[in-house]
C-alpha cells in the first residue's frame, strides 16, 4: 500500500517568499500524507493554497481528513484560500483540540469575521464539513491509518500527531519547545518511527540569546534538540521543519550540514518534497 508524505509549506511564524528562500520554500506549514487512498492533511498554513489547487486539478470529488496542530495563524492562514473547501461535492473532517472553552469549529470560524476577513466560513464554505474535537489521549482509525496524538509544550497548547500505516509510521511534531529538559513522553510517542518531522527553528546559540534576543519561551526548538529527540526515540529519519523565516537557502544548507554530522540521514523539509515510505 502506498504511504507517502508531501510538503506544501515548511516555514514557521510567517511566510518568507522571495529569491533567497526559493529552494526550501517560503510557505507556512501544510503537510499531505497519503495512506493508500486515504488523504490526511496536517495544518493549513499558506502552503494549503497550492495543495488545494493540486487537489482541484485532479477534477474529481475530494475526501480527506484535516488535522490542525494548533491555532496560531501561521498554521491556519491558508484555510480561507483552500480551494476544495468551496466545492459542494467535496467532504472533509476537520480535527483539532478545543482551547479556551471553544470547539474546533468555533475557533476555525473565528478567524474569518469582520474586521479581519470579508466573509465568514459558514457563509462561503460549501464542502460537506464535519468538525471533530480531539482529546490528546485518543487514537483514531482513518481508513487504513491509525492516528494518535500527544500534547506538546507550546504556548496555548499544540498537538503532535503520529500516523501508523501497515507497519510504517510518521510523527508530525511541529511547534515544540524543549526548555531546560525534554519530554520523555515525546520520545515514547515517536519511538521507532520511520519519519520524525520536528520543529528545528533555531540554533542553540539563537535560542539561548548568544546571537540576538533569546528565544526561550517562544515555543520552538533547536536543531540540536531535534537530534536529541531523534536519537532518544530511535527514529529512522529526522526531518527538520518549521524553518525560521529569516533563514535563507544558503543558511539552511549550512544548518543541514551541521545536523548531518550527528544524523547523516537527516533531511531538511522543502516545498514539493515527497518522501515515500
Amino acid at each position: 500500500m502506498p504511504f507517502e508524505v508531501r510538503f506544501w509549506g515548511v516555514r514557521g511564524s510567517i511566510p518568507a517568499p522571495g529569491p533567497q528562500t526559493k529552494r526550501y520554500g517560503g510557505n507556512t506549514p501544510c503537510v499531505e500524507i497519503r495512506c493508500g487512498d486515504e488523504l490526511l492533511i496536517f495544518d493549513l498554513g499558506s502552503g494549503a493554497r497550492a495543495l488545494g489547487d493540486a487537489l482541484l486539478a485532479e477534477a474529481k470529488p475530494v475526501r480527506g481528513s484535516i488535522f490542525i496542530s494548533h491555532y496560531h495563524y501561521d498554521h491556519l492562514q491558508g484555510l480561507p484560500f483552500f480551494g476544495p473547501i468551496f466545492v459542494p461535492s467535496n467532504a472533509f473532517t476537520l480535527y483539532g483540540s478545543p482551547r479556551n472553552g471553544q470547539t474546533v469549529k468555533q475557533i476555525l470560524g473565528g478567524q474569518m469575521v469582520q474586521p479581519y476577513f470579508p466573509v465568514t466560513a459558514e457563509g462561503v464554505f460549501r464542502a460537506q464539513l464535519t468538525y471533530r474535537d480531539l482529546s490528546p489521549t485518543e487514537t483514531l482509525e482513518v481508513g487504513p491509518a491509525k492516528v494518535s496524538m500527544l500534547e506538546l509544550n507550546h504556548p496555548g497548547g499544540n498537538l503532535g500527531y503520529r500516523v501508523d500505516c501497515e507497519g510504517r509510521s510518521v510523527v508530525y511534531a511541529t511547534d515544540v519547545e524543549h526548555s531546560s529538559t525534554m519530554d520523555p513522553g515525546l520520545f515514547e510517542f515517536a519511538r521507532g518511527a520511520d519519519l520524525l518531522i520536528y520543529d528545528s527553528m533555531y540554533t542553540e546559540d539563537e535560542y539561548q540569546g548568544r546571537k540576538g534576543p533569546a528565544r526561550t519561551g517562544w515555543g520552538h526548538s533547536t536543531w540540536q534538540a531535534a537530534v536529541r529527540a531523534a536519537d532518544a526515540a530511535d527514529v529512522k529519519t529526522l526531518v527538520l521543519f518549521h524553518h525560521d523565516p529569516g533563514r535563507d537557502d544558503a543558511s539552511m544548507d549550512k544548518l543541514l550540514r551541521q545536523v548531518r554530522k550527528h544524523r547523516p540521514e537527516a533531511i531538511a523539509a522543502k516545498e514539493s518534497m515527497v518522501i515515500k515510505l
